[in-house]
This record gives structure tokens, sequence and C-alpha cells, in this order.
């Protein structure tokens, strides 16, 4: 399928999803974010896709939302249209591996979608985000509730009340980042990454990103019950027979999903 504003290529088991706004510096409209999400759906769908990453430039992943757009909207249009909700819902609803390589700026909603990703690899040139107080808004897209699950209240608040930028060595500190790698190796160590996931049972790496997410919708203790069933429940796949197998013959698994 052709796009007009964002570029998707399939190799060796990985989607590479590049946003592509080059003269918005990839904010984000409805338009791309429609895209956005059929892209996901289609790469969530398609057999040959076992991890997905998403980028932008290096001088920008997104620099937030299109204010364009939004600027002349009342509230009853906004709530009306109940705007960024579904396509915020199709990226929350992708069930493979989705990695955020993050160079440039990553502000307001880009910040947020990088954060709705399972986790961002940041070029040593990133910055982030939520300035969206300088607009004289909140965040719309999660921007008040993930970052303080990330980073934690103090940072969060004074990101969004100041309206700062934290680069990529603080957000590595802060636990926003994975990693931080030089902005010229960030799509190789990316696509290192994703290839190591694309490797692994599929069915694993579902159920590992249910049960890390799961760490941030409950309690503690609901959150390890959740996690040991499931870990019981995968003894009845055969890709834990193999994978078990493989250790103790000391040989590579071949996973085979199911």
């Amino acid at each position: 399928m052709a796009y007009d504003t964002i570029a998707v290529e399939v190799s060796q088991h990985v989607a590479v999803i590049k946003l592509n706004r080059p003269d918005a510096m990839n904010a984000l409209n409805s338009h791309l974010l429609g895209e956005l999400a059929e892209a996901l759906k289609a790469a969530d769908r398609n057999e040959k896709v076992r991890c997905i990453v998403l980028a932008g430039s290096e001088k920008a992943f997104a620099a937030g939302a299109d204010i364009a757009e939004m600027a002349p909207k009342s509230f009853v249009e906004m709530f009306e249209s109940d705007f960024f909700t579904p396509e915020t819902e199709a990226v929350l609803s992708v069930r493979k591996p989705i990695i955020a390589a993050v160079a440039g700026y990553a502000l307001g909603g880009g910040c947020e979608l990088a954060m709705m990703c399972d986790f961002i690899i940041a070029g040593d040139n990133a910055k982030f985000g939520q300035p969206e107080i300088n607009l004289g808004v909140v965040a719309g897209i999660g921007g008040t509730q993930r970052l303080t699950r990330f980073v934690g209240k103090a940072k969060s608040m004074d990101m969004h009340l100041t309206g700062r930028y934290m680069d990529a060595e603080e957000a590595e500190r802060a636990g926003l980042v994975s990693r931080v790698v030089p902005v010229k190796k960030l799509m190789e160590e990316t696509m290192a990454a994703a290839q190591k996931i694309a490797a692994k049972s599929m069915v694993t790496t579902r159920v590992v990103k249910e049960c890390v997410n799961r760490a941030y919708e409950t309690t503690l203790r609901e959150g390890v019950l959740f996690e040991r069933r499931v870990f019981h429940a995968m003894f009845a796949t055969e890709d834990q027979k193999e994978g078990m197998n493989a250790f103790v013959e000391k040989r590579e698994a071949q996973f085979r999903d199911k």
C-alpha cells in the first residue's frame, strides 16, 4: 500500500515504519496518524513481520502534534471527534513488539508516540519534551500519565510545567529510554535489537509484552499472579519444549510459534 506521510519497508522479519513529513518535522496530523494506524495494523497481521520499528528522521522523530490543524477547533469539535483516540488506540492494540528509534526532537505528541512503543532506543542527539503548556493546553496523548510512570513525579512535573526538554543522556538516566547510541548508528543498532526479537518465539514475545504492560496497569500482587499464570500456561506450547530442550542440548532453539 502506498502512503503519503509515512514510508514502510519489511526486511528480515522487521517492519520499519518511518514518519515522513519532512517539511513539518514529522508533526502528527490526522492524516499521518491515520496512515500510521493502518500501517501498524497491517504489520501486526503480516505473518512475515515479527517486530516493528517506528522511526523519524535524524532531525526529528516527531516535533509534536500539528498545531495548525488543531488551533481553530472548538471543544465540541475535539470532543465529538474524540480527537487522537482512534489512532492511538490502534497503536496500543498492536500485539507485536514495537521499538521507537528516536533521533532529534520528540516533543509533545512525538514524545507521547515514542512512549506508546514498547521501548525507545535514542540517538545521542535526541531531545524529549512535553511543551504543551506553552500553547495553553495539556498533553493529550498520555503525556502526563506515561511520562510520570516512566521518570517519576518530580521530573514529569518539571517538564510539563516548564516545558523544558530532556536530552538523551538524562532520558536514559531517568529511565525514559533503554539505551543511547551515536545517531549515525541509530538504525543499525535498532535493527539489530529488532532482529534479536524477531528470532524469538512470537508466542513468547507477545506474552512478555502483555506481562510487562500489566505492571503499569495493576497492583504488584495482581501483576505477579498474572505473570505466574501465564508462565504456567507457556508449558502448553511447543516453543517451551523446544527452547528448554535446546538449552539442555546446547544448541540454538528453532521456534515455530506454536
